[in-house]
Order: structure tokens, then C-alpha cells, then sequence
């Protein structure tokens, strides 16, 4: 990735010594959206994801001081309509005492950076529809609310058994 992106900015790539601190604001981010009940996680679950044999995501953290206070996690989709690779942000969250100083933006301007220089033909995100702030802050950024489309997911035991349905 161009290192300039990264010129003057709070924002860095993640490191392996990052993974504890990822962690943390996951948690966090779990506890904002009322979620903590999904994390079946671990850390070492992450370190793997992030920084395994076969990585699955990558992640931006924002820092003040040298010490991170929020963080971008990413990876890559595909538009069959458009035939190019697309970037999905998984989460994004900035530590309460940090917002509203430019590092919410500074670590989506990094992942769009990515997808610019990765010949993205899309980069999107997930926004629960009662978090009224981040969906303002997300339009004066250019981001578009598509309505019409809703989110299925299957998991657990439901995955399991679609796995092996017949």
C-alpha cells in the first residue's frame, strides 16, 4: 500500500502487537451496538484472522500518542455486476473520549485509499438503522443508504445444518 496515505496521519496498518488492543475495541464496539452476547471470539481467533497462514481481514488503527484509539477492520468482496473486487469495512469504531476529532474519517479515508489503489469498484459497510449519528456522519462523506437491500445471515447451527442439508 502506498506509504503516503499514511503521510501526517493518525492512521497506521495494524500489527501483530495491535491484536489485544483490536480486541478491546471490538468488545467495546459489541457493548455500543448491544451485541456482546455474539462474540464467541478470541483473541487468538483474531491474531489468526489478521495475522495468520492465511490471513482474512486486515485492519487500520487509529493512534493518539502512539496509542491506539480506534480501528478500521476490512476485506475484500467481489461484484459479479462489475467483475472487480469491491472492500467490505467490517467495523469501524474510535474510542469515546477520541470522537469527533478526525479519526473516524482519517481511518475511512485509509480503507478508501485501499480500494482506490486495489481497483475497487465498491466500498461499503453496515450501519444498524437507530444509530442516527454515524448514519449522518457516513452522508456528509458521500456514503449512500441502500433500503431496499437487507442483510441474511445464517450461523451456528443454522449454518451447520444448511451445510449438510440435503
Amino acid at each position: 500500500m502506498s506509504t503516503n496515505v499514511f503521510a501526517d496521519s493518525p492512521v497506521r496498518p495494524a500489527t501483530p502487537d495491535d491484536v489485544s488492543a483490536i480486541f478491546g475495541f471490538i468488545r467495546e464496539l459489541a457493548e455500543y451496538e448491544r451485541l456482546e452476547h455474539e462474540i464467541t471470539a478470541t483473541v487468538d481467533d483474531l491474531q489468526a484472522g489478521l495475522f495468520g497462514p492465511r490471513p482474512f481481514a486486515e485492519a487500520f488503527v487509529a493512534c493518539v500518542d502512539d496509542q491506539p484509539v480506534g480501528f478500521a477492520l476490512f476485506f475484500h468482496s467481489y461484484s459479479t455486476f462489475q467483475c472487480r473486487p469491491g472492500i467490505y469495512l467490517e467495523d469501524l469504531y474510535v474510542q469515546p473520549a477520541y470522537r469527533g476529532k478526525g479519526l473516524g474519517k482519517a481511518l475511512l479515508k485509509a480503507v478508501a485509499a485501499v480500494a482506490v489503489e486495489r481497483n475497487c469498484g465498491r466500498y461499503e459497510w453496515s450501519v444498524l438503522d437507530w444509530n442516527e449519528p454515524s448514519i449522518q456522519f457516513y452522508e456528509t462523506l458521500g456514503a449512500v443508504m441502500h433500503a431496499d437491500w437487507r442483510r441474511m445471515r445464517v450461523m451456528s447451527d443454522a449454518l451447520e445444518r444448511l451445510a449438510v442439508n440435503e
